[in-house]
């Protein structure tokens, strides 16, 4: 194939995956507003359901959102009663985020939201395809990876 082809080529793949993305995250979004959820929501719940009690700036670090942003978040998600924040002893300047029961209920939901998604998408796919698919996913993450490190190096 012809530099201009592969160049062409490479375009066009990278259009169509940013049209995924969008498309994928609509969905999503849609599902979940349909049981009462965000996705910013939805990501503090279902984070929080695999390691609960962490600190506001650990869960904003684990979301790649400002401090600033899981505040208001959490706030919302408080007076909705889906978490509790809980002083930490050793300093009580910082709070523990933890699910309430219904908090946990609603993760639930949206684990399952998500994971009928997944089947009616991905889980239609063959092993081989599914495999494939994977390493190339992987493939490209560590690029764009390779490209933020660069940038940050040369910076």
């Amino acid at each position: 194939m012809a530099k201009d082809d592969s160049r062409d080529r490479a375009v066009r793949v990278w259009f169509r995956f940013v049209r995924l993305e969008s498309r994928i995250q609509s969905a999503v979004a849609e599902r979940l507003r349909e049981i009462g959820l965000s996705v910013p929501q939805c990501d503090v719940l279902t984070t929080l359901t695999e390691a609960e009690g962490v600190s506001q700036q650990t869960l904003a670090e684990r979301l790649y959102v400002t401090k600033g942003n899981i505040s208001g978040l959490l706030d919302r998600l408080e007076s909705a009663g889906l978490v509790e924040r809980r002083s930490i002893a050793a300093d009580r300047r910082q709070y523990a985020i933890y699910l309430t029961q219904s908090g946990r209920e609603a993760a639930e939901r949206a684990i399952a939201v998500q994971h009928a998604l997944v089947e009616a998408t991905l889980g239609r796919l063959g092993a081989d395809d599914l495999a494939k698919f994977e390493s190339l996913l992987i493939a490209t993450r560590d690029l764009v990876r390779g490209l933020a490190q660069r940038e940050t190096a040369s910076a």
